[in-house]
């Protein structure tokens, strides 16, 4: 149980910092938010509990094939906002067109044979 709120204190931490940095300066705390750490603490955490690199291999090929439907909401939601909506709703809405972006990537890289 210690290790489990050990991994939650650490995964909390990077995201409190990205947050407390972004109120100063947003291009540094971006950079940080846009560096793969999350999928890198995901990988150490589950080669830490597993010792299963297939299973890190196959995480890390999912993760390459979803970096693109990602970046939708990082255009749908700065748009969202700047047009006037709140932030709740502007995040709700956009967390929606994400969503909605993933179901219609993944139904086209089946098309092309790609399979996650």
């Amino acid at each position: 149980m210690g290790y489990l709120i050990l991994k939650a204190l650490i995964t909390g931490i990077l995201v409190v910092a990205i947050s407390e940095i972004g109120k100063r300066w947003s291009l540094f705390a971006a950079i940080l938010a846009s560096l793969p750490l999350t999928t890198i603490l995901a990988f150490i955490w589950m080669y830490t509990d597993t010792k299963d690199t297939l299973k890190i291999r196959e995480l890390s090929y999912g993760v390459f094939w979803m970096v693109l439907p990602s970046l939708a909401f990082f255009l749908v939601f700065p748009a969202i906002l700047k047009s006037g909506v709140r932030f709740y709703p502007a995040l709700a809405v956009s967390s929606l067109c994400t969503a909605l972006f993933y179901a219609i990537y993944l139904k086209t890289l089946t098309v092309f044979g790609i399979r996650i």
